[in-house]
């Protein structure tokens, strides 16, 4: 398609024959000299996802162990910036750049782009395998390195689905999509393992296993894949790429600021910074809209959103981005500070059972991701985006019913039904929208879709942990400081510790430490006579302490989440899922 719209332009549809012609010339050699080369562009992009999305979660389950390698508390005063932007780095590079990466995919080639994000991606862990400072300095040291390995995880994102759309025809699109997008989306719940796994070994072995995947896949990439896809040769959009990367950049630091407390409300939403923050990037992102519509090659094609089928797929990948990350968690934390410990199991090692006990919901994505893809080639992508969104609205409302302290076999039951409506949604909807554009648009369709479901994980967390703390703030300080009254803490104590922000106890539990430990180490107060510190302390005090507010903040939280998959439903619902034009495949 061309760029440029004016009457000195030949028609759209003459550029759009050239190049399809010239797509389907290089598609024919490439089947001639390689016959099977769609299966390794289809593994190789497939490791590509597999690695960038484990790198976004893996870390979630290992932080406890990390932050004791290198020394640091990040519950301390002072160091909670390190502990956000351990968590929330790489989410925001990636969201960010995935955008502008795919359009430079357009211009200079997607397999370019792809195999220069193997080898980035390959340096980073490599850096990260090894930390040699400590405290702080081992802190930003490996905050920087997952920077960098965000950006080489933003370019297999942006090119990955691209890739593959360029190199299987129509009837093998929604398979191959599938398999791909199940293993990136999959990847976001084995990071969960992997990490808790890895790390009860070595913290250092959470980034090892990058390394050799890494270099393997770096130099496959290199060697085996091709430039099957059209070319749209133009200048980078340079007022279009710095507003797009402010403009995010700022919002999701906002929202990540934005849960931390300030001037003694529980949260950072009435911080000035924060609101200007938002504000800011409000700006941006509208003057972005007004320059990508004017400009001849824009970074962001807006004239894209003029089809349905790719406006509202992105708006339902958004829609389901952010409940599934809210889910994991909320999960986390319902695992980690209260269910496990209930249970038997020590703070210390929730981290890695967290990740053991949520696999039904790993293994119903894994089960249902192909099929629907496979399925959707043949009965088309809408019974399926609608069904895995209903499915997973209705999953939401029965998690929100459960009591805290629940069976395990229902929860199990609830969570890999959660899975299978989530796996049926991706690949058909991924499919779908990659089909809505025209070929040499694919580069930055596929960033675009990639950028919705990155910025939905990193939206999530802002949104539901806010949604959270709101609900706890009410009823856990009330609660909090009679139950500590009870077991001999002085009234002063007591009172002040209840009333410090819920975020601390959410963070605390959610890196498994001892959350009453933690809360009242500072006063000296366990070591006090007639202080019950081995109650206080002990594995059940505390889960069932908090047991009735959590439950009041779950509620808001998965209430909000079933209603975010309603309305993705109603707009797959009214989605035609029409694709561009299979001829030109």
């Amino acid at each position: 398609m061309t760029r440029d719209i004016d009457a000195s332009n030949p028609p759209v549809v003459e550029s759009k024959e050239v190049a399809v012609a010239g797509k389907a010339r290089r598609r024919r050699r490439i089947d001639q000299r390689h016959p099977r080369y769609k299966w390794v562009a289809l593994s190789n992009t497939t490791l590509g996802a597999l690695l960038a999305s484990v790198n976004a979660s893996i870390v979630l389950i290992s932080l406890p162990a990390i932050f004791r390698g290198i020394g640091l508390n990040p519950l301390a005063p002072g160091n909670v910036s390190y502990l956000l932007w351990m968590l929330m780095g790489y989410l925001v590079v990636t969201a960010v750049l995935v955008l502008p990466l795919g359009r430079l995919g357009d211009i200079f080639g997607r397999v370019r782009i792809y195999n220069l994000g193997f080898a980035i991606f390959t340096v980073a862990a490599i850096a990260l395998s090894f930390d040699p400072f400590h405290l702080g300095g081992g802190a930003v040291w490996l905050i920087c390195w997952r920077v960098i390995q965000g950006i080489g995880g933003a370019m297999l994102m942006a090119c990955s689905a691209a890739i593959l759309t360029d190199a299987f025809p129509s009837r093998q699109r929604g398979m191959a999509l599938g398999v791909n997008q199940v293993a990136a989306i999959a990847g976001q719940f084995l990071g969960l393992l992997i990490g808790g796994l890895l790390s009860e070994w070595d913290w250092r072995a959470v980034f090892w296993v990058g390394v050799p995947l890494g270099v393997a896949g770096t130099v496959w990439s290199f060697r085996s894949l091709r430039e099957v896809g059209v070319k749209t040769p133009a200048r980078l959009d340079w007022p279009g790429t710095v507003l797009f990367g402010v403009g995010l950049t700022v919002l999701l630091a906002a929202l990540t600021y934005g849960i931390q407390p300030y001037g003694g409300h529980p949260t950072g939403w009435t911080n000035p910074l924060v609101l200007g923050s938002i504000t800011l990037a409000v700006v941006a992102l509208v003057t972005l809209y007004f320059v990508e519509s004017r400009a001849p090659a824009p970074m962001l094609d807006i004239r894209l959103f003029r089809s349905k089928p790719f406006a509202l797929g992105n708006l339902a990948g958004l829609m389901a981005s952010v409940g599934r990350g809210g889910l994991q968690f909320m999960l986390i934390i319902w695992l980690q500070g209260i269910w496990l410990p209930l249970h038997g199991y020590s703070f210390e090692s929730t981290p890695l059972w967290s990740g053991i006990y949520m696999l039904p919901m790993t293994l119903g994505f894994l089960l249902a991701g192909p099929l629907s893809g496979t399925l959707s080639d043949r009965f088309g992508s809408r019974p399926f985006t609608d069904g895995g969104l209903v499915l997973m609205a209705m999953t939401f409302v029965a998690l929100a019913l459960i009591p805290v302290d629940f069976d395990y076999r229902v929860f199990a039951v609830l969570i890999f039904l959660n899975g299978v409506g989530g796996g049926i949604f991706t690949a058909p909807n991924a499919a779908a929208i990659m089909s809505s554009v025209p070929a040499a648009e694919r580069g930055a369709a596929s960033g675009i879709r990639a950028t919705v479901t990155n910025a939905g994980m990193s939206l999530s967390i802002g949104i539901f942990f806010s949604l959270m703390i709101a609900g706890l703030a009410h009823s856990l300080p009330g609660t909090l400081s009679a139950g500590l009254q009870q077991q001999g803490v002085p009234a002063t104590v007591a009172h002040h510790v209840a009333n410090l922000p819920p975020v601390d106890s959410l963070f605390a539990a959610f890196l498994g430490y001892n959350p009453i430990a933690e809360l009242l180490g500072s006063s000296g107060a366990l070591q006090q006579p007639g202080v019950n510190a081995a109650v206080l302390t002990g594995r059940q005090f505390f889960p069932q302490l908090i047991s009735g507010p959590f439950h009041n903040g779950l509620v808001v939280v998965f209430t909000t989440a079933a209603v975010m998959m309603v309305i993705g439903a109603a707009v797959s619902w009214v989605n035609p899922g029409r694709t561009v034009d299979d001829s030109d495949d």
